[in-house]
């Protein structure tokens, strides 16, 4: 059975589910997703580059792990299973940063992502073990050296991160 992802209206109260295969589209409505943060021992930060297949965004980085919460599921639980699906990684210490932010942004195919879309951080539990189909490549990197690379180049990393990204550093969120 294909993915559902919860529809949202402009309040944020959900109105229906649609195929995660059919969600992403020149028209994408208002959905629900999530966006974490993985900190490692020394307090650097996940990255990882998005494999070329993904629909939306192929090869650009971003934040740790990205998805969409299934219509039953906690946050906290989907988080848990796109780290596992994502990275091959449990994770602990799951806490909201960012429990209101929301984007609308279109990439260079035309693919909208229009999403109220909290924003976590959390720790690895393990060594990552990216899945190909997810991840084309990781690194770790300190919040300083990203937000460095963010202003230097900010067209290699995805749009919710470079939203994301400073409001977290503002907030103290990735110490």
């Amino acid at each position: 059975m294909e993915q559902q992802v919860v529809l949202l209206d402009p309040d944020g109260r959900r109105i229906g589910v649609i195929d995660k295969r059919d969600v992403h589209t020149r028209e994408t409505p208002l959905h629900l997703a999530f966006s974490c943060y993985l900190l490692g021992p020394t307090g650097d930060v996940l990255l990882t580059r998005r494999a070329l297949s993904k629909r939306t965004w192929p090869g650009v980085w971003t934040n740790s792990v990205c998805g969409h919460p299934a219509p039953e599921e906690s946050m906290t639980d989907a988080i848990s299973r796109r780290a596992r699906e994502e990275l091959g990684v449990g994770i602990t210490d799951i806490r909201a940063a960012l429990p209101d932010f929301r984007y609308r942004a279109t990439d260079a195919s035309g693919i909208v992502e229009n999403e109220i879309c909290p924003v976590y951080v959390a720790r690895l539990s393990g060594p990552p073990q990216p899945e190909a189909r997810e991840v084309a490549e990781w690194s770790w990197v300190s919040p300083d050296a990203l937000a460095g690379a963010l202003g230097r180049t900010p067209f290699v990393f995805s749009p919710w991160l470079q939203l994301q990204l400073p409001l977290l550093l503002e907030k103290g969120m990735l110490e």
